[in-house]
């Protein structure tokens, strides 16, 4: 027969999702931080095209 499982306590509970949160917040600063290096264009970490590098085509 099927047994029911244990109850998580509510520190366990709550331990859980500080840490879930924690790990989100984390990676939104990241985001957040990457964003601004890549709008001030000194962001070495990160490859993107720019507009720039098309016009040039076009001219030719």
């Amino acid at each position: 027969m099927a047994v029911p499982k244990k109850k998580t306590s509510k520190a366990r509970t709550r331990t859980h999702k500080a840490l879930w949160k924690r790990k989100a917040a984390l990676e939104a600063q990241k985001a957040l931080s990457l964003g601004k290096s890549v709008l001030t264009g000194r962001s070495n970490s990160f490859v993107y095209v720019t507009d720039d590098e098309d016009d040039e085509d076009d001219d030719e």
